[in-house]
């Protein structure tokens, strides 16, 4: 099953209108020696913090560049769920909105967050808004 939506006919417009014959076309630009199907030395099915970890040794490999960002900004690994769930619009303030059937969603995430957060901090209260 396809992850992008796009019917053959979809696909044929769009090609169409910039003027290439296939998908392939797009990346004649690159060498074929360049080119793989398959990165190497991956194993099928690692879950995405063995990969990160892989993809960062082999990184490394090229040397370590050091990273002055500071004020508390490290690297760490963020699931790419997290990237997910933080871009909603919802979680980008406390903001609750009015209409209770609209805000279910929202106060059932703040209450699950609270409880997780009051069982890993063994305090008896937790405030998420």
């Amino acid at each position: 099953m396809p992850f992008i939506p796009h019917t053959p006919e979809d696909v044929s417009s769009m090609l169409g209108a910039i003027g290439a014959a296939s998908i392939e076309d797009l990346f004649d630009e690159i060498p074929p020696a360049l080119k793989t199907g398959k990165l190497k030395d991956v194993p099928d099915g690692l879950p995405e913090m063995a990969v990160t970890r892989l993809m960062q040794e082999r990184a490394l490999a090229d040397g370590f560049w050091s990273n002055f960002i500071g004020a508390g900004v490290y690297e760490h690994h963020i699931p790419a769920a997290i990237w997910q769930i933080t871009t909603r619009g919802e979680f980008y303030s406390a903001y609750t909105p009015y209409q209770a059937e609209a805000s279910q969603g929202t106060l059932q995430l703040i209450y699950e967050y609270q409880t997780m957060m009051t069982r890993l901090t063994g305090l008896d209260v937790s405030n998420a808004s």
